[in-house]
């Protein structure tokens, strides 16, 4: 990564390497701020200041640690792509990188993000005081003053990425409205640039809900295009005064899929609405229409087989978990290209959906609980998504079935005891999503075979 503080470059950086890993390719961010703490936890401006040669010492042997580390997980750690999350503000900072990478065989890319539009850098600098750990338990202003400080330090020997350094890089200003692109030289990068372009830094929400309770709930059967039950629909007459609790005035669109039961939930929802046939319910094939203890009689070495590694298994003429994640690619795209959106789908789905920006394992994310007659809130910030649950007083069955177990729905749960053990209110990066042998996701794989590990340069 390349740009001033206050630019969105952590926030960036958290978001390539959770898409990636959203996609079975194993990334990781190191972010030199980290290990700089080590040292310093909570440094005033001063330490930035380009006069003092202690910061300075400091700050470079953080550089050199993040650098060593993350070539070191490249070579024992089977990594494929490297996020260096720093400032790199300097020409002689990004040659370093770039000759440490390429003397052990790794490209690199450069991702600057530069920003002059004030309000946005103001916004940003306003977030510090309650997401930055250099300033936990500051106070809010003397915090916003130190960091206005910091930022005017590294504005004067800051030097913009240009073509005489001969780097591969892609320049985002001002939140992606213009895009500067040079000397690409793999897929992986490209899908990488192409993921960049399609993120903006300004502060948003998005808010999930599956839909009300439906008929196929009450009865235990998995898929089909079944209405609300009755209490499906007292949970969309609920719905617009349980939503206008978080949003506020906030500008919402509202999603659905095509399906019945999503539509019907949303119906009372006062804002535009789009039906998206991406957030359709995973396809269960010859087993839709069927309760687990049916699919289990039928089907016996099939629901074994599900249970040993339900994300990759696919239903005989239907989809798997991993299928879901594919075509849910494009809508992963536009939720980072809005603004607030509001989510009405299902439980498959807002597991994947969920497990992107809360960087959930993908053998943890078939078997999260979502339940019904709940809203969920997620902020995505620099250091990690905060995430909020709203739940509506009306009682709803239970729709999760354990690991193993035959069937465990059809039974009426209230709102207490929809027990689930949500991430922690701000999530931080998990690092185990490896790429399974023999997949190919789009094309990923076989790039990163035909050209190696790649890193993106800090």
């Amino acid at each position: 990564m390349v740009g001033l503080p206050a630019r969105g470059k952590s926030l960036i950086a958290q978001k390539i390497v959770r898409y990636l890993k959203w996609l079975s390719i194993n990334a990781k961010s190191f972010n030199v701020g980290s290990y700089r703490r080590a040292d310093t936890p909570q440094p005033t401006a001063e330490f930035f200041s380009m006069g003092n040669t202690q910061g300075e010492r400091l700050r470079r042997a953080a550089a050199e640690a993040a650098v060593s580390d993350m070539l070191k997980w490249f070579g024992e750690g089977g990594g494929h792509v490297g996020v260096l999350d720093a400032t790199n503000s300097t020409k002689a900072r990004r040659a370093w990188i770039k000759q440490q990478c390429e003397s052990k065989g790794y490209e690199c890319l450069f991702v600057e993000s530069r920003c002059d539009d004030e309000d946005l850098v103001l916004s940003n600098v306003l977030s510090v005081k309650t997401s930055s750990p250099d300033y936990v338990g500051q106070d809010p202003e003397d915090a916003v003053r130190d960091f206005m400080e910091r930022i005017r330090n590294y504005e004067k020997v800051y030097q913009s990425i240009d073509n005489d350094e001969e780097l591969t890089y892609v320049k985002l200003i001002n939140v992606g409205s213009q895009v500067t692109i040079n000397a690409v030289a793999n897929y992986l990068q490209t899908r990488i640039i192409y993921f960049t372009m399609n993120l903006h830094i300004t502060p948003r929400s998005i808010w999930l809900s599956r839909h009300g309770e439906s008929e196929f709930n009450v009865q235990g059967k998995i898929g089909g295009d079944a209405n609300l039950s009755e209490r499906g629909y007292a949970y969309a007459r609920a719905l617009p005064e349980l939503v206008a609790k978080s949003v506020g005035s906030n500008k919402v669109t509202c999603w659905t899929s095509t399906m019945k039961r999503t539509i019907q939930t949303a119906a009372h929802l006062e804002y535009p609405k789009k039906e998206w046939k991406a957030l359709d319910e995973l396809d269960a094939g010859v087993c839709d229409g069927l309760t687990y203890e049916e699919i289990e009689q039928r089907y016996p070495e099939d629901f074994r087989a599900r249970d040993d590694d339900k994300y990759n298994y696919r239903y005989h003429g239907g989809e798997s978990y991993r299928d879901v994640v594919i075509r849910l690619e494009p809508i992963i795209m536009e939720m980072e290209r809005g603004e607030n959106i509001m989510v009405v789908t299902h439980q498959a789905v807002l597991r994947c959906i969920y497990a992107y920006f809360m960087n959930v394992p993908q053998d943890q994310s078939p078997w999260m609980e979502i339940p019904l007659h709940t809203m969920i809130k997620l902020t995505p910030r620099a250091y990690g998504t905060q995430e909020e649950r709203f739940r509506a007083e009306i009682p709803a069955v239970s729709t999760f079935r354990a690991k193993y177990a035959s069937s465990q729905m059809g039974a009426t749960t209230t709102v207490d005891e929809a027990a689930f053990v949500p991430a922690p209110a701000l999530q931080t990066v998990h690092e185990s999503a490896l790429l399974p042998e023999g997949y190919k996701a789009n094309g990923l794989a076989e790039s990163i075979a035909a050209n190696g590990s790649a890193v993106m340069g800090e």
